[in-house]
């Protein structure tokens, strides 16, 4: 019997607190006290039979007292207890009282209210003494007629579970329902008949369904998903009926339940390969995905679409489709649209590419108008990322793409405008023919840029790729517009000295901090006017970051007007002009010099700030050929070349994942034929419907490694010693969100021991569902116990308990073994990942938990310690493997990895290899981890400390 069929008992809970009553109290309830106290008194029998007493003196008593009553409750109770009461005597037979208790079901299966009729009929589903059910037949089939659906709908359950279970009480079985089911009118009558017969004779069930295939898309849901499983099961087994069920399943795809339109795309796919298929598969579950309204719903259809995709064959047809994958767009989780992006962004080919580039555009123009939400501004960013990811791929996609990205550089949402300069610069490195273009949007939007990093990054692109004359006096234009009036100090004093005439008081009051329009501080000079001014408002954009104390933005503009004045003086023949413009672009350099050292700004100059700014000014000073190929060549030399090799990293991964997913078959191949196919190698054949049930029990068919070692055997774990009266050892199976503890109890005493229970507790983010029942264990007799515990996080937790049992005869309190702890290890819910860099950086800077790791190994070598740790943590190195190639005696890497949880886990190996120590000196230096929450970053944290050191062979 498989675990799916084993009979599930009623559960009580038990206040700890209350005392046992006595037989004899209960005996007295039961005989004279009214209906509370008779109810009261049977639910204390029914806990302390589940509790292993056995009671035998009051059955008589309720059979007697109890059992003619009409009360419901009283009713619900008797099920229950006649569902627990050991029916028996020790040698086997049938209790003789058993008669006059069948003689009251034949009652109630014959009694006027539907309620009680179909209570009793359910229960019957879970009695399996023969002898007991005999004398029920005639009134069980009466019930099939019964004018009640509830009561047709459970006397055809137990009609099947007494067919299954005594074939010889009703044989006729299978003939009776197929006739109930032929004139039955109730969907839940005709579900319930249609599954047994289903299980009990699959032909007269195929035989109903071909009488009425056409009318299947009028039935209930629940009707249809049987169905539905039918036909699968049956075309798995019998190939070619394929033909004769596949349009019932192309109708059930119009069904109005969801259930059943996914559960039939599902089927179809497996069914047929044909493109038709794959396309109305595809189509329902695109439909499903825009109509449901759960995101857990749209997440797991979409995930069906993406397999779908893996398919080379399928590919194809899912790409005719992606116009109607972008529906599914309108959705607000950003989840979701961000599989729907990547989705699009695979299947795009050079066909759909343009109506794919014409979407994302009205979406990205979208995003402007719409109130900011939260995650308004990251699904920006992932429009911004495809739009870049289409151009790169489809070249002439560039040209409709860059004007409307363009305006986002002057966005205050930085990391999108930040994706959207990273894919100008490639642009305009890659397509000639757009730099005049990219040119000319660039300095339309200069003036409105917000933010300092975006303000630089422009800056360097206007100072690589202006080559005429005009874009260069342009670019002084915007510079010198940006700067306010020059020389900085004297103008800023000036404006001091201006606003503080009218009140002469002036405080040395502590500096204030004010923000302006752009969202940037500024901040008031100490000594400054007592009345309030707003002359920060009035502040350019360049001197509102210069006057913030950001100078790295001042050192980006020398080396921008350095490069643009060396060209300049190579364009223009002029000496007058060649000498105007350098000078200007000095007195810049020097006014911002001097701003840096007086004590305007917020923060003085740093001298790096200081050193390229000289050095700038020298340049421009001598103008040397040698300094004129270094700013204006090899700079761009080295963009190129960063470039070439990420376009390199990009084709590799493609082409690697188009190897996975092209099916290669050699010609000397042997041919599998189905017919011949021993069961355990149909491996791409297997039973979906079983594979997802043994999923949902935690008992999925993983495929053990070659190793003999790789076996249950390695993950037991040893609860109690050798020598302690009860043995116990647990079998942790951890199952994605709980694990269940097989716990083997062995009585290793001479004694029965009762109430031997299993007492389990927690530790950490773990919640024990259900108490272990107690049992009885006789001499040298052993038990397997069952506990399941739920999972909520990734931490590392403990299970800790021990167990407890009476000798029965002892007159001592009773007995305890404890048991050792059980650790849960935090990488069965931790798998690599990967993410960008930006992604990276973005969450490195929002998580709060960091945990910083000493290293401690006996590891020499700087690549092998890395590998160590990768294999020992599930997580998955971003550095690539060309920036950690080669010896230089330190080494720096990111990793990241994922929780099951969706939780996120970063890690930042800086290490060094200390020479003078010695050719065998171990590895040094640190880890730091960071996560969103505590527990994550300190069990990573344990688990890195715990698997640092090799284990010596």
């Amino acid at each position: 019997m498989t675990a799916a069929d084993n009979v599930c008992y009623t559960l009580i809970n038990v206040p700890n607190d209350s005392e046992p009553p006595s037989e004899v109290s209960l005996k007295a309830d039961l005989e004279k006290g009214e209906i509370k106290a008779k109810t009261e008194a049977l639910k204390k029998v029914i806990i302390m039979i589940l509790n292993g007493e056995k009671l035998p003196g009051l059955l008589m008593t309720i059979i007697r007292f109890v059992l003619p009553l009409q009360d419901h409750t009283i009713k619900k109770l008797l099920l229950v207890f006649w569902e627990i009461v050991p029916k028996t005597t020790p040698d086997g037979k049938l209790l003789q009282e058993m008669i006059l208790v069948c003689d009251a079901y034949r009652k109630d299966l014959q009694h006027p209210n539907e309620f009680i009729r179909g209570s009793t009929l359910r229960f019957l589903c879970k009695l399996k003494e023969s002898e007991l059910l005999e004398p029920l037949m005639p009134a069980i089939r009466a019930c099939l007629e019964h004018r009640h659906s509830y009561v047709r709908r459970n006397a055809v359950l137990a009609i099947y579970t007494i067919y299954r279970n005594f074939e010889n009480l009703i044989p006729d079985a299978p003939e009776l329902i197929h006739d109930f089911l032929v004139n039955e009118k109730d969907a839940s009558c005709k579900r319930n008949a249609f599954m047994m017969l289903i299980h009990a004779d699959q032909d007269r069930a195929l035989d109903y369904l071909s009488t009425c295939i056409d009318q299947v898309h009028t039935f209930g849901d629940i009707l249809q998903l049987v169905i539905v499983e039918l036909i699968y099961k049956v075309c798995h087994a019998n190939p070619s009926e394929r033909a004769r069920f596949i349009r019932c399943i192309y109708n059930l795809l119009q069904s109005s339940s969801p259930a059943v339109k996914y559960e039939a795309a599902g089927t179809l796919v497996t069914l047929s390969s044909a493109p038709t298929a794959i396309k109305a598969a595809a189509q329902c579950y695109i439909d499903l995905i825009i109509k449901e309204s759960d995101n857990n719903v749209k997440l797991i259809v979409l995930d069906r679409l993406i397999e779908l995709k893996e398919h080379p064959t399928h590919e194809r047809v899912l790409q005719d489709l992606v116009m109607d994958i972008l529906r599914v767009l309108s959705t607000p989780d950003l989840e979701v649209r961000k599989k729907t992006l990547q989705l699009a962004l695979d299947l795009v080919s050079s066909r759909n590419v343009e109506e794919l580039v014409i979407v994302l555009k009205k979406e990205v123009i979208k995003t402007n108008n719409v109130t900011e939400h939260e995650d308004t501004d990251k699904f920006r960013q992932l429009l911004v990322r495809t739009l870049h990811s289409c151009s790169v791929r489809f070249p002439d996609m560039a040209a409709n793409v860059i004007p409307v990205l363009m305006e986002f550089l002057s966005d205050t949402n930085e990391a999108a405008a930040a994706d959207v300069l990273e894919f100008v610069r490639e642009a305009i490195q890659r397509f000639d023919n757009l730099r005049p273009l990219i040119i000319e949007k660039m300095l339309e939007v200069f003036h409105a840029i917000k933010t300092v990093k975006i303000y630089r990054g422009a800056l360097w692109i206007l100072g690589e790729y202006c080559s005429t004359k005009e874009d260069i006096q342009s670019v002084m234009t915007e510079v010198r517009r940006s700067l306010g009036e020059i020389p900085i100090v004297e103008n800023e004093i000036k404006k001091e000295a201006g606003e503080g005439k009218p009140e002469e008081e002036v405080s040395a009051a502590p500096a204030a901090k004010l923000v302006t329009e752009m969202g940037t501080y500024v901040t008031q000079s100490a000594l400054s006017s007592s009345r309030p001014s707003k002359k920060e408002e009035d502040r350019p954009p360049l001197r509102g970051f210069l006057m913030d104390g950001d100078f790295y933005v001042a050192a980006s503009l020398a080396t921008t007007l350095t490069k643009v004045a060396l060209r300049y003086v190579a364009i223009v023949q002029d000496k007058k002009r060649q000498n105007s413009f350098v000078a200007e672009s000095m007195l810049i350099m020097a006014t911002i010099l001097h701003l840096g050292k007086s004590s305007l700004p917020k923060k003085p100059i740093t001298d790096d700030d200081v050193d390229r700014i000289s050095l700038c000014l020298k340049v421009l000073s001598e103008c040397s050929p040698l300094m004129n190929d270094i700013f204006n060549k090899e700079c761009r030399k080295s963009l190129s070349h960063m470039l070439t090799v990420r376009l390199e990293e990009e084709k590799l991964s493609q082409k690697k994942e188009s190897e996975k997913r092209n099916v290669l078959v050699q010609a000397d191949d042997p041919i599998s034929f189905m017919q011949l196919t021993a069961k355990n190698e149909m491996t791409s054949k297997e039973d979906q419907f079983q594979l997802s049930l043994l999923a949902a029990m935690g008992t999925t068919l993983k495929k053990e490694a070659n190793d003999p070692m790789a076996s249950k055997l390695n993950k037991v774990t040893q609860l109690t010693g050798f020598s302690d009266p009860v043995y116990a050892e647990a079998y942790v199976h951890v199952n994605q969100y709980d694990i269940v503890l097989d716990v083997l109890v062995v009585n290793q005493t001479n004694d029965t021991l009762q109430n031997c229970t299993l007492e389990l507790a927690t530790l950490g983010d773990l919640k024990l569902v259900e108490k272990p029942s107690p049992l009885t264990l006789a001499p040298h007799d052993f038990a397997n116990i069952k506990a399941n515990v739920k999972v909520a996080s990734t931490e590392n937790g403990i299970i800790f308990g021990n167990i407890v049992y009476d000798v029965s005869g002892a007159a001592s309190d009773r007995n305890c073994v404890v048991l050792s702890d059980i650790h849960v290890d935090i990488m069965d819910y931790i798998q690599p990942a990967s993410c960008t860099d930006a992604e990276f950086r973005q969450m490195w800077a929002e998580f709060e938990w960091e945990n910083k790791v000493t290293v401690n190994t006996n590891i020499a070598d700087l690549n092998e310690y890395l590998h160590h740790i990768l294999s020992s943590t599930n997580m998955k190195c971003l550095t690539p493997e060309k920036a950690l190639s080669g010896f230089c005696g330190f080494m720096a890497a990111n990793l990241y990895a994922r929780s099951i949880f969706g939780e996120d886990a970063l890690a930042n190996v800086s290490i060094e290899k200390p020479i003078h120590l010695g050719p065998d000196a171990p590895v040094n230096g640190h880890i730091r981890i960071r996560a969103k929450s505590q527990g994550m970053a300190l069990s990573l944290g344990d688990k890195i400390n715990l698997s640092q050191k090799k284990a010596s062979v």
